[in-house]
């Protein structure tokens, strides 16, 4: 009996061994569960934070592209109105370089047409001074012609008269004579 119960104490014992065994294994298997589990939590949690961490970087890629295409484009505006600004100055310089040619051009057509119009007042003067000094001429022409038709006609006269007067010196003469 004694070797029942010590045959019955080993089976209980081993009974026991097995149950803390089993339980053992089963708690190694819910470890192993939860460890698994936990493990694919922490991977899930490291997935969620790898996946916010692209998407944080991808925002500031986009950002960044967003403020880098802004500097360009702000770049762009501005090299483009310096641009125009060169243009509208070599526009306004060839307008106000067009206007003074047109100006020298109108001064230069003046003063032309103010000298010719001096010459022609000129030449007018010239002209009628010439014409009057025609006259002039033309006058004292006339005078001294006139002037020695007077004078032949007095020496004339005064000839006529001296051969009256010895015409009758001699006729005197003569009635003297005889």
């Amino acid at each position: 009996m004694e070797a029942r119960r010590k045959g019955a104490l080993v089976i209980v014992d081993q009974i026991q061994e097995r149950e803390i065994e089993r339980i053992k294994q089963q708690e190694m298997k819910v470890k192993e569960q939860q460890q698994m589990a936990q493990q694919i939590e922490n991977q899930r949690l490291a997935d969620i934070r790898a996946a916010e961490e692209k998407r944080e970087k991808n925002l500031r890629l986009i950002a960044e592209v967003e403020a880098a295409n802004k500097v360009a484009l702000a770049k762009k505006v501005e090299v483009r109105q310096r641009e125009v600004e060169e243009e509208q100055k070599i526009v306004a310089y060839n307008k106000a370089k067009v206007e003074r040619e047109v100006a020298a051009a109108l001064e230069e057509r003046r003063l032309k047409e103010e000298k010719e119009r001096e010459v022609a007042r000129l030449r007018e003067m010239q002209e009628k001074a010439a014409d009057r000094q025609s006259e002039i001429d033309a006058l004292r022409a006339k005078r001294a012609f006139e002037e020695g038709e007077r004078q032949a006609r007095r020496k004339e006269l005064a000839e006529k008269e001296k051969l009256q007067r010895q015409a009758r010196e001699l006729e005197e003469a003569r009635k003297r004579q005889f």
